[in-house]
C-alpha cells in the first residue's frame, strides 16, 4: 500500500479480489451488459467504453465481451438486473457506498445489512453519506520523467485536475465522460497509469486506527465478495504505519 494515491488508499485489495477470477469475470460481464442497455456503440456510450476497457484489462476474452454487449443491447429476456446503491457506516464511523446490480433487492439489502452489522457498521438511509462522494475518473501515474509534458497531455485531452502525491506519483482526475479520452491519450504517448478506474471520490476522509482498520478491511472484503456487489467505496483512510502493523 505504501506510496499509493490517497484516493485509492482503501481500494488496495484489488489484487486479492482479482485472484477470484471467476467471480470477477461475472461482475465485469454484468457491468458490460448493463452499460450496453444505454447503447451498443462504445464511441457514443462512455460508460460502455470504460466497461469494455476494464474487462480487457483483466484479460476477458473478446467473445465474452461481445456476447455481453449483444445481450444488453437486445434487452434479452431473463436479464432484469437493476442498479441500486446502498449507503451506510463502517467501523470508526467511516462512510461507505455499495454499488450493486441485482435481480432481487430483498436478497441484496439483507446481505449488505448483515455484512455491515457483523463488523460494527449499519445501513443508512438514502442520502445519508452519498453527499460526501463525487463520481470521477481517476488515473494514478508512477513518478514520471517529464511532469510538465504529462500534465499538458492530460489537460489537453480533458483532465480536470492533477495532484502530486508524497511519493512523486500523480493523480489525474477527470469527469466520467472524459475518462477514456484522457487515458487513451496518455497510453498513446507511452504513459501507462498504475491505477485506472471510474470511482467515487470522498470530499473528506476518516483516518483509521489499528482496531478500526482491521475491521474495515474485513468488512470491505466481505462486501466485495457478495455476488450482487459491483463496487465498494469508502472515505476511510488507513495510514501506512497502521497498514504495516496489520500486515
Amino acid at each position: 500500500m505504501s506510496g499509493h494515491s490517497k484516493w485509492a488508499n482503501i481500494q488496495h485489495r484489488k489484487g486479492r479480489q482479482d485472484k477470484k477470477r471467476g467471480k470477477l469475470f461475472s461482475k465485469l460481464i454484468r457491468e458490460v451488459t448493463v452499460a450496453a442497455k444505454y447503447g451498443s456503440d462504445p464511441g457514443a456510450n462512455p460508460r460502455l467504453r470504460a466497461a469494455i476497457d476494464k474487462a480487457k484489462s483483466q484479460s476477458m476474452p473478446k467473445e465474452n465481451i461481445d456476447r455481453a454487449i449483444t445481450r444488453g443491447s437486445s434487452d434479452e429476456d431473463g436479464f432484469n438486473f437493476e442498479e441500486v446503491t446502498y449507503e451506510g457506516y463502517g467501523p470508526g464511523g467511516a462512510a461507505i457506498l455499495i454499488e450493486c446490480m441485482t435481480d432481487n433487492r430483498n436478497r441484496t439489502v439483507a446481505e449488505v445489512r448483515h455484512a455491515l452489522s457483523k463488523f460494527g457498521g449499519n445501513l443508512g438511509s438514502d442520502g445519508s453519506v452519498s453527499y460526501l462522494f463525487e463520481k470521477v475518473g481517476l488515473m494514478t501515474l508512477p513518478e514520471v520523467n517529464n511532469k510538465n509534458e504529462t500534465m499538458e497531455i492530460a489537460i489537453d485531452s480533458g483532465a480536470e485536475d492533477l495532484e502530486t502525491n508524497e511519493d512523486g506519483s500523480i493523480d489525474i482526475i477527470t469527469t466520467p465522460a472524459e475518462f477514456m479520452n484522457v487515458k487513451e491519450s496518455l497510453v498513446a504517448e507511452g504513459i501507462n497509469p498504475e491505477i485506472s478506474e471510474i470511482t467515487m471520490r470522498a470530499s473528506v476522509s476518516v483516518s483509521m486506527d489499528v482496531k478500526h482498520a482491521e475491521s474495515m478491511l474485513k468488512l470491505l472484503d466481505v462486501l466485495e465478495d457478495l455476488d450482487d456487489v459491483q463496487a465498494v467505496h469508502s472515505n476511510a483512510e488507513i495510514p501506512d504505519e497502521v497498514l504495516d502493523s496489520i500486515g
